[in-house]
């Protein structure tokens, strides 16, 4: 991936590992669009960095990612990356009805949003000789964290869409690339503080050294994230099963 001369769209980028890479990818000198639902912090990011530029999708409603689609092929026709970052990681108990509701929810922004933003904005991609597609999933899509089993779960399809998609594109100019972060310290499962997550800077520096390699990999896999990566080739998986079991929920 070119480190710079991009224009690229990230959703959930108003926060965390999406903003983070928003400011990165602007201070190396891309046109970069933020993507999301809270009108108020998208303008914050525009005030505070700019240059970049803003949308308002929510990529739970497919209708609002159409227009959206509709409105960055008019806006910004020299798009060529789209990183669909958008994600929610919600604690669920399976013994209590209403978290149904959680799962159905995590369904709809992680995987159909994903899968949707795919389908909306490929049109244009594919028009681009050095287009690329970031799917973000997670360390969790390959060994599931129990007390978010369908955040897991959705990142898992999320692996196996990218996989797929890779497949189907091959003969295209659009490259497909998988990130799949550890715990990193956002907000997102309210990790901000969290001595055992990976500080922010530390996972965009080594994110970015590896979308930038020649070649660039399929997988974007920092070190930290490679114990669960790899935990079932290496007979780790029943030992990191019983490790992200062990995690309790604060009262």
């Amino acid at each position: 991936m070119k480190t710079s001369g991009n224009t690229i769209l990230i959703t959930g980028s108003t926060s965390g590992i999406g903003l983070g890479l928003a400011v990165r990818f602007h201070q190396a000198g891309n046109k970069v669009i933020v993507a999301g639902r809270r009108k108020a912090l998208l303008e914050q990011i525009t005030i505070d960095y700019p240059g970049i530029e803003a949308i308002e999708l929510d990529v739970a409603d497919a209708k609002s990612i159409i227009q959206a689609s509709e409105l960055v092929a008019a806006r910004y026709p020299d798009l060529n990356v789209v990183i669909n970052n958008a994600g929610i990681m919600l604690s669920e108990n399976v013994l209590d009805p209403d978290s149904v509701k959680i799962a159905q929810e995590t369904i709809e922004i992680n995987l159909l949003g994903t899968i949707r933003m795919t389908y909306a904005f490929l049109p244009q991609l594919t028009q681009k000789n050095d287009s690329v597609i970031i799917n973000v999933s997670s360390s969790l899509a390959f060994v599931p964290f129990p007390i978010a089993m369908t955040y897991s779960a959705t990142k898992a399809a999320v692996h196996a869409f990218t996989e797929g998609l890779r497949v189907q594109l091959a003969d295209t100019s659009v490259r497909v690339i998988e990130l799949s972060p550890p715990g990193v310290q956002t907000t997102l499962f309210g990790q901000e503080s969290d001595e055992h997550a990976m500080p922010l800077e530390d996972f965009l520096n080594e994110t970015l050294d590896l979308l930038h390699a020649e070649p660039t990999p399929n997988e974007v896999i920092v070190e930290r994230a490679k114990f669960l990566r790899t935990a079932e080739a290496t007979g780790n998986y029943d030992n990191a099963l019983e490790m992200l079991s062990a995690w309790k929920a604060p009262d």
